[in-house]
């Protein structure tokens, strides 16, 4: 948890566990150098809190470490953002000590759950119906908080207290039954230990020390079920899914999962799209769960505005935007702006055989080589998905990069052996590209006739043949300028 040369900002109420945690990081800092602050939250609450952080504060000059004092309106949080006060302390203690950490130069910050803590939380998970996720209790180390007491009990933390003469504060909120905690700490617990099982709460923290473990390799295949039904967007692989606000799963892929992943990747998507990250319970899982059990295109609508839709086999999980956003995306620039900053415009064309090349950023789908050289040198047409050859020749208006406009067409084999022209609406309903991509797709253009929409089909009207002099080449460029490696061969009308 701690080594040496660490930062950490200690959560110090002046009660019984935060006091044995400090003293317990004082002596610990003899043996491995590191810096400590405190930071104390008066919640606004009760009337003798004042009293609270005026004896943290001496303690702490007394021993010469930094303090900081956080006051609130826990009560007025917590009716403002419509949640318990219980909830609210929370996240306003949180919120405190990552504001000293971070003022720190990135501190660790310490918390002083124990043992009763955990085991008072994990019947809490468990009478709430929460997923083993919450079984698992209070963890000992998790996004920079360490909880360093948590292997102690609260009489061993009292009596730590008690051996050395140090005085703790009692918060008076703790004594009634006002919170759903206190009542498990009160009624429940005590009852367990004295009555059913002695020593229930260290056999619950064993219980949870094994359900961590669990939970860790369940999480670890949880994000690689994910990745094997994320769905790829038309253009290229992987971008889709890291658009902000938006997510999308293949229904078939999805469906070869084992029940138990396909519920724990709903819910570890739609937790990502919730705003706080909690409040995802169950029922929202199975609500989403059903589009990919029940045939036709629907929608349901969850807490947050996130909105789940069923569309040409795949499932859209999103959130909805504000007024503000929405306005924006109806124009196509700005979508062009919001999901992927690329600009639209003229493409250079190289000279053949010349070694010269030109290249264009499209933003998060990578970038476009521009390549030219004769027939002669040429090889066998690439068949993937990102490599695509032009008939140099019959390219006659300078072509542009840039999304679809009104009139705009490409040239399709119409299976007699010629070309018929097509317009780009009909082709992106015929191949069901769902209508939030159909403005956002890169294409290649002459004019109003569509050379390639990238990472789909080119037009037929360019295609390499026999009687071709010249080729363009236009190569679709990963990470460090690297070639795209996909996998994927042409579609069939290609």
């Amino acid at each position: 948890m701690i080594a040496s040369g660490d930062r950490i900002v200690a959560g110090v109420s002046g009660g019984a566990d935060s006091l044995c945690l400090l003293f317990l990081l004082l002596k610990y800092a003899r043996r491995v150098p590191f810096r400590l602050c405190v930071v104390h939250v008066d919640h606004g609450i009760r009337q003798d809190a004042e009293e609270d952080a005026r004896y943290v504060e001496e303690l702490c000059a007394g021993e010469g470490i930094p303090f900081i004092l956080r006051k609130a309106d826990v009560p007025a949080f917590a009716k403002a953002e419509k949640c318990s006060e219980e909830d609210a302390g929370r996240r306003i203690r949180y919120e405190a000590f990552r504001e000293a950490a971070e003022g720190m130069g990135g501190a660790k910050i310490a918390v002083a759950h124990n043992s009763n803590d955990n085991a008072e939380t994990m019947l809490f998970h468990l009478f709430r119906g929460s997923g083993l996720k919450g079984l698992c209790g209070i963890a000992p180390v998790r996004e920079g908080v360490i909880r360093p007491i948590l292997c102690l009990d609260r009489r061993e933390a009292e009596a730590y207290l008690e051996e050395r003469g140090i005085v703790w504060r009692t918060d008076s909120t703790n004594d009634g039954d006002d919170y759903s905690r206190n009542r498990i700490r009160h009624h429940i617990l005590p009852y367990a230990e004295s009555k059913l099982f002695p020593g229930a709460v260290e056999r619950m923290l064993r219980t949870a020390e094994m359900l961590q473990e669990t939970e860790a390799y369940l999480e670890q295949q949880t994000r690689e079920a994910l990745e094997t039904c994320r769905t790829k967007t038309p253009w290229r692989e992987g971008s889709f899914r890291r658009e902000p606000g938006e997510e999308a799963l293949e229904v078939e892929a999805f469906l070869r999962l084992h029940p138990a992943l396909r519920r724990r990747v709903l819910h570890m998507l739609l937790k990502g799209l919730s705003p706080t990250g909690k409040d995802i319970g169950q029922a929202h899982v199975g609500d989403a769960l059903g589009l990919f059990l029940q045939q036709g295109n629907r929608t349901v609508d969850l807490p947050f505005g996130i909105i789940v839709r069923r569309q040409y086999g795949k499932v859209v999980l999103e959130r909805r935007r504000d007024p503000a956003e929405k306005g924006a995306e109806r124009d196509a620039g700005a979508r062009m702006k919001d999901h992927g900053a690329w600009e639209a415009g003229p493409v250079r064309l190289p000279e053949e055989n010349s070694g010269d090349f030109s290249v264009y950023d499209l933003g998060n789908l990578g970038k476009i080589e521009f390549t030219a050289f004769s027939a002669e040198k040429s090889g066998e047409v690439p068949k993937n998905q990102y490599t695509k050859w032009f008939d140099y020749d019959k390219i006659e208006e300078s072509p542009v990069l840039r999304i679809r406009q009104k009139g705009d067409y490409m040239t399709i084999a119409d299976g007699r052996g010629g070309m018929r022209h097509k317009s780009l609406q009909d082709y992106m309903v015929t191949e069901k590209i769902p209508r939030q991509l159909r403005n956002m797709m890169p294409l290649l253009a002459s004019g109003n006739h569509v050379i390639w929409l990238i990472g789909r089909r080119i037009s037929e009207a360019f295609k390499v043949d026999g009687n071709t002099k010249r080729i363009l080449q236009a190569r679709l460029l990963g990470e460090g300028d690297r070639d795209c490696r996909g996998s994927e061969t042409e579609e069939k009308n290609v």
